[in-house]
């Protein structure tokens, strides 16, 4: 890929307030196919993704059960149950909406290989000009997807109200634009209601919405998903956390930044 195509996608990215995350891309490649991986290592190292290579279907399944990835590429004609894998993909818990691509060989359509869950598809041989075109398609879901999921470190006061119990004070450790983790005294119950009202820090931004507890853990931390944000909330809360991540971009990235 050229530099000007490289700044070019640098440029959308940007434009969407996302280009403090493109650093950390990662992707899972399921194939034992040495010719493909040849093809889309560099390939996607150049558009600063991240390559894990599970050579077996079931190392890969085991992959996805444990970590989150922001691609999944799947040989699914040459790697017996590809296809399988692909459906399955959608039914995880981190990664059910990774952005999917599908490598065929001419014994799966690619009509067949949308309708298993596949948002992309390369056709073999694959060429390093169909790979970054393909890549480049996908980068700013790639990169949408990682701003929908990511979770910012923060230490917040918290005021949290569930019926039958009253209101509390609690302390945020981490906040995404869909949900908060908090440490607190009092005990939780999982799936209870909650009305939530903090303060972005640095800010004098007050947001008052309602959630619902995803998960706790027995000592004193539980994970809240919000459910009821008003738009204007949700616009502040996506703009304070694209500010934080603007001032965590990479160093070795700055000089692209100046030519954006």
């Amino acid at each position: 890929m050229t530099r000007g195509l490289y700044l070019r996608n640098l440029r959308s990215v940007v434009r969407c307030g996302y280009y403090a995350i493109l650093m950390d891309l990662e992707s899972l490649l399921v194939s034992k196919d040495a010719a493909l991986l040849g093809v889309l290592r560099p390939t996607l190292e150049k558009i600063a993704v991240k390559v894990l290579v599970s050579p077996e279907i079931m190392s890969g399944s085991e992959s996805l059960t444990k970590h989150k990835f922001d691609a999944v590429i799947i040989d699914c004609d040459d790697l017996q149950g590809g296809v399988k894998l692909l459906q399955d993909l959608r039914k995880t818990q981190s990664n059910s909406k990774s952005v999917a691509f599908a490598v065929l060989n001419g014994k799966t359509s690619t009509q067949e290989a949308f309708r298993s869950g596949a948002n992309f598809v390369l056709q073999k041989p694959v060429t390093p000009l169909h790979a970054s075109r393909c890549f480049n398609a996908a980068l700013n879901f790639m990169v949408r997807e990682r701003r929908r999921y990511y979770r910012y470190p923060v230490e917040m006061p918290v005021q949290v109200r569930i019926a039958q119990v009253g209101e509390f004070s609690a302390t945020s450790s981490n906040l995404s634009e869909s949900g908060m983790a908090i440490r607190v005294a009092t005990k939780l119950v999982k799936d209870a209601g909650v009305a939530l009202r903090f303060t972005l820090p640095a800010s004098n931004v007050s947001l008052e919405l309602k959630g619902r507890i995803a998960w706790v853990d027995g000592t004193g931390h539980a994970g809240i998903q919000f459910v009821d944000v008003p738009q204007s909330s949700q616009f502040q809360l996506d703009t304070w956390l694209t500010e934080r991540l603007h001032n965590e971009m990479p160093r070795n990235m700055q000089s692209y930044a100046n030519l954006v």
